[in-house]
């Protein structure tokens, strides 16, 4: 079973926080007091990252894992915790894993946000090659290009949640962070989107270069009746980098925000 941490009441309302590649469970500690008081939060570790073992996986080989399998671990967590359906919030690989359960199982899921995510990830070479480097080097060998992917303000690595995910990254395991990006390789959901029937939120990052403003476009086109919020001056990890605008964003999409509004976040 993935590592995971409940946080909230325990009649609140159910709440999966998925992360993104690279990061923890912490992703989400901008957001983590708001979604709180009235959810039952489960926050999880993707394979090899965090808490979580690469061991979760069935086969951690060079194209072996899906998306697919990384979704049914988070579904396992459900289950046990009883919970038939839930809402579900996911960055970037994390939000890959809520739109394939809203595609897949989408009983389970009663609503749906994305951050920073995408449908496809780019070319499957791409992603092959990072997955080589990272199991011949580590992930360290990836920190030159991360701190300028995840963050538009360099700052923001310095601080202290930029800082502790960074030193996630480094701690994250080599064959986890691999399979995970040989997932994203083979991740294409964009012929059926329309079948997410979940009401929609879509975050995206001005900013973000790793998945840049179309990508969440083409989310919000392909799902019905989906929302599409921007966040101005925020690159991968908008929820760090712009924590209150992302945060209200997402009071916004599951019920009133406390009369709060941001002037950086942008409706469309």
């Amino acid at each position: 079973m993935l590592h995971h941490r409940l946080d909230g009441p325990a009649d609140g309302v159910p709440l999966i926080l998925g992360p993104s590649l690279g990061t923890s469970l912490a992703v989400w500690e901008p957001q983590l007091p708001a979604l709180a008081r009235h959810h039952r939060v489960l926050r999880y570790d993707l394979p090899g990252h965090g808490g979580s073992p690469t061991d979760v996986l069935a086969d951690p080989a060079p194209g072996r894992t899906t998306v697919a399998e990384l979704a049914a671990h988070v579904l396992a967590l459900a289950d046990h915790h009883g919970w038939g359906g839930f809402r579900y919030a996911g960055i970037s690989l994390g939000g890959a894993l809520g739109t394939q359960l809203a595609v897949h199982r989408p009983g389970r899921v009663d609503s749906l946000a994305l951050v920073c995510s995408s449908a496809r990830f780019g070319e499957p070479d791409g992603w092959r090659e990072r997955a080589a480097l990272v199991r011949a080097a580590g992930t360290r060998a990836l920190f030159g290009a991360t701190p300028g992917r995840w963050f538009a303000d360099p700052a923001t690595a310095a601080t202290g949640i930029g800082s502790r995910l960074l030193a996630d990254l480094a701690a994250a395991d080599s064959a986890g962070y691999a399979a995970c990006c040989d997932a994203l390789g083979a991740f294409d959901l964009r012929a059926k989107l329309h079948r997410v029937a979940a009401p929609t939120l879509v975050v995206a990052g001005s900013r973000d270069p790793a998945t840049p403003p179309a990508h969440a476009r083409e989310l919000a086109e392909g799902i019905p009746g989906a929302s599409l919020v921007e966040i101005e001056g925020a690159a991968h990890l908008a929820g760090v980098e712009r924590s209150d605008a992302v945060t209200a964003a997402l009071l916004d999409h599951w019920g009133p925000a406390d009369g709060r509004t941001d002037e950086g976040a942008v409706r469309i």
